[in-house]
C-alpha cells in the first residue's frame, strides 16, 4: 500500500482544476502523508488499485493508480506514462457527488478498455474507469464505492460525522434567528416573535422561532396551521424598513374540490394586511402554473379564492414542479457533457428549457420586489408545500431588496434562514448517501436558486460581495457530504441529530478563507443611494452559466482567471494611488521660494 503513495504534486488536469472542493488554503489539521493529495481529518484509505485506466473523454485513456478513501475517489496517472513537461491526469471526486455506479462489460468482453465501471456524478460529469479481467480489481472497487458513496443505504454514516477539522471561525454561529429578526426591526407594533414551535410540534418542517402578526395568539396560530398543507401557515420572512410591507411564506390552503373555507385562515391574512398601513391589499404569489394549482384541488389542496379572501389578489407565476426541473437538467447535461455540438449549440440549449425555467423564477422574484418596493403592498408566497419554489422566490426577492443579503455573510444567513430553517428537503432533493438515484424526490431546486443569483451578479457586477467561486463552492459542498450544513430535511432533524456539535459547518471554511470568495469589484453603493436591484428577466439577458455547467470541458474553460486579474489590477491601482498621494505630500512639504528681490546697487 505504501509504494502506491510515492508521487507528489499539486498539478490537476481538466477533471479537477475547476473544482472548488479541494480549495484548502489556510486550513489547518490536514493529514499530510506520502501521497499525491492531502488527506482531510477523518479520511482513511479503503482501497488502492495500481493498474486502472481512466478513460478521459478529452485526453483519451490514462493508466494509473486509483485510490478510494471514505471521502473521495482519487486517480492519478503513472509518471512513466507522461511525456516530458506533460502534466499528470488527476481525477479527484468526493464520493458524495456520485449519483450511481454501473459495471461495464463482463467476462466475455473483448477490446481495449471495454471492461470496467462508469460513475455518474451530480455535478454534470460521468467518469469511466477500465479494469483488467484477470486481477478482479473491479469487484472490490465497486463494493467500496457502494459502501462509502451511499452509506445511508448500507448501514453506514456520512463522512461529515468523521470530519473534524478546526477553522478560525465557527460557521454554526453565522445565523441566529433572534438577531436576524432584530436586524429587521422586530418585534414592532404589528409583529411579534413567538417560540410556539420550539419543540417542532405545530409544524415539524418549520423553524423554532417565527415572526407573526401581533394580534395572533399562539393558540390561534395552531388553528390556522390546520388549514395549510403540512401545517405550514404564513409566517414572516422579511419586512421593509420604511413602508413595513412584508414578505410572508406558507403552503397551499386545503380548500379541496368542495371549496372548503377557514375563517381563522381568512382572518389571519387580514392581520397580515393590517400590519402594513400603506396598503389595504395582500398580493398572493402562487409559484405554480394555474392549471397545476387547480389540479391540486383534487388532492385536497388548491389556492385562495378572491371571493373568500377579501382584499386579496392572486397571481400565478408559472414555475413548474420538481419533476419538470429534473428532466430539464438531465437534458442540459446531455448537451454540455462530454462533447458539445457547435452546430446545434443554441438550439440544443433552448430545447432543454433550462434558461426558460430560470427566467420564470427570476421574473417571479422581480414581481414580488415590484409589489413591495413600488406598490408598498405586502406579499404572501406559496407553491404546494412551500419548501421548493417558495424558497426560491422569497430568498431571491430578499436578495434583490436587501443589500445585507448581498454580502458574503448576509448570503449565508439568507440560505440558513429561507432554505435550511424553513425546511427545504435537501436530503430528499439531493439524495445524500442514498443509492436510489431514480428517486422521484430528486430535483435541482437549490441549484436553480444559485443560478438565479449568478444571473443577478452578471447584470450587477458591482453589487454582490461574493464571486462565482463562492457560488460554485456552495454547490460542490451541497453534494460532497464533507460538511453538515446541508444534511437532513428540516431544522428539527438537525437539532435531533446534533449536527452543530457533531459536524463542521461549510461557513467555517468559507469565512476562514474569505478573500478568495470575495468579488474584487464589489461596491456597497455603486451609484449612491440605490438599494433595490431590478434585473431584466428577458430571455435576451438570461445566460447559460458555462463556468458551472461546462467547467469540465477544456474547450469551454476561460483561459484567464478574471477575478485574479481584477485583483491584480486593483492592487496596482492602489499602489499607483499611494504613489500619487506620496508625491503630493512631498510637493506640499517643500519650502515656499522667497519673493524678496535684491535691491539695485546705488551709483
Amino acid at each position: 500500500m505504501d509504494q502506491s503513495k510515492t508521487a507528489s504534486t499539486n498539478s490537476l488536469d481538466s477533471d479537477s482544476k475547476s473544482s472548488s472542493i479541494n480549495s484548502r488554503q489556510g486550513a489547518e489539521h490536514l493529514t499530510i502523508r506520502d501521497s499525491p493529495f492531502a488527506y482531510l481529518s477523518g479520511e482513511d484509505d479503503q482501497d488502492i488499485k495500481s493498474d486502472v485506466t481512466y478513460v478521459c473523454p478529452y485526453r483519451g485513456p490514462s493508466f494509473g493508480i486509483l485510490t478510494i478513501t471514505n471521502y473521495r475517489l482519487y486517480f492519478r496517472s503513472h509518471p512513466n506514462q507522461l511525456s516530458e513537461g506533460e502534466l499528470p491526469v488527476v481525477v479527484d471526486v468526493p464520493l458524495g457527488l456520485i449519483s450511481r455506479v454501473e459495471k461495464i462489460g463482463g467476462s466475455t468482453s473483448r477490446g481495449e478498455n471495454s471492461y470496467g465501471i462508469e460513475i455518474f456524478c451530480k455535478d454534470m460529469r460521468n467518469l469511466r474507469f477500465a479494469h483488467k479481467h484477470q486481477n478482479h480489481s473491479r469487484r472490490t472497487v465497486v463494493e467500496k464505492l457502494q459502501a462509502y458513496a451511499f452509506p445511508l443505504s448500507n448501514g453506514g454514516k456520512l463522512f461529515a460525522f468523521s470530519y473534524s477539522e478546526q477553522f478560525p471561525e465557527n460557521g454554526w454561529n453565522v445565523y441566529e434567528p433572534l438577531a436576524e429578526l432584530r436586524r429587521l426591526g422586530l418585534p414592532n407594533d404589528s409583529w411579534r416573535i413567538t417560540k410556539t414551535n420550539e419543540n417542532y410540534t405545530v409544524c415539524d418542517s418549520y423553524p423554532a422561532v417565527w415572526a407573526v402578526p401581533k394580534v395572533a395568539s399562539d393558540d390561534f396560530l395552531k388553528k390556522v396551521s390546520q388549514f395549510r398543507s403540512r401545517n405550514r401557515l404564513p409566517v414572516l420572512s422579511w419586512i421593509h424598513p420604511k413602508t413595513l410591507a412584508t414578505i410572508t411564506r406558507c403552503s397551499q390552503p386545503l380548500v379541496g374540490v368542495s371549496g372548503k373555507r377557514s375563517s381563522d385562515d381568512e382572518s389571519y391574512l387580514h392581520y397580515i394586511i393590517d400590519g402594513n398601513a400603506r396598503s389595504e391589499k395582500l398580493s398572493i404569489m402562487d409559484a405554480r402554473p394555474s392549471a397545476n394549482a387547480i389540479a391540486n384541488k383534487a388532492k385536497g389542496g388548491g389556492y385562495e379564492s378572491e371571493e373568500s379572501y377579501q382584499s386579496v389578489e392572486i397571481n400565478f407565476l408559472d414555475i413548474h414542479n420538481i419533476h419538470v426541473m429534473r428532466e430539464s437538467l438531465r437534458k442540459l447535461k446531455e448537451v454540455c457533457y462530454p462533447t458539445i455540438d457547435d452546430s446545434k449549440w443554441l438550439s440544443s440549449i433552448d430545447n432543454t428549457l433550462w434558461l426558460k425555467h430560470i427566467k420564470f423564477i427570476l421574473a417571479g422574484a422581480i414581481r414580488i420586489v415590484d409589489k413591495i418596493e413600488t406598490m408598498s403592498t405586502s406579499v404572501l408566497v406559496h407553491c404546494s408545500d412551500g419548501w421548493d419554489r417558495t424558497a426560491q422566490l422569497t430568498s431571491l426577492s430578499m436578495l434583490l431588496l436587501d443589500p445585507y443579503y448581498r454580502t458574503l455573510k448576509g448570503f449565508e444567513v439568507l440560505i440558513e434562514k429561507e432554505w435550511l430553517s424553513f425546511g427545504h428537503k435537501f436530503q430528499q432533493r439531493i439524495g445524500h448517501g442514498d443509492s436510489r438515484h431514480s428517486d422521484a424526490d430528486r430535483s435541482p431546486v437549490f441549484l436553480q436558486f444559485i443560478d438565479c443569483v449568478w444571473q443577478v451578479g452578471q447584470q450587477f457586477p458591482y453589487s454582490l460581495e461574493f464571486n462565482e467561486l463562492f457560488l460554485i463552492t456552495i454547490l460542490d459542498h451541497l453534494y460532497s457530504c464533507r460538511f453538515g450544513t446541508f444534511l437532513y430535511n428540516t431544522e428539527g432533524e438537525r437539532v435531533k441529530e446534533d449536527i452543530k456539535h457533531k459536524t463542521v459547518s461549510l461557513w467555517s471554511m468559507v469565512n476562514s478563507l474569505q478573500e478568495q470568495y470575495k468579488n474584487p469589484m464589489f461596491r456597497a453603493n455603486p451609484t449612491g443611494p440605490q438599494i433595490v436591484l431590478k434585473p431584466n428577466a428577458s430571455m435576451r439577458n438570461i445566460r447559460l452559466w458555462k463556468g458551472l455547467y461546462c467547467r469540465w470541458n477544456p474547450s469551454m474553460r476561460p483561459q484567464d482567471n478574471i477575478y485574479q486579474r481584477t485583483r491584480e489590477l486593483l492592487a496596482l491601482q492602489e499602489q499607483l494611488q499611494k504613489q500619487v498621494t506620496e508625491c503630493k505630500l512631498k510637493i506640499s512639504s517643500r519650502p515656499t521660494p522667497s519673493n524678496t528681490r535684491l535691491a539695485s546697487p546705488l551709483h
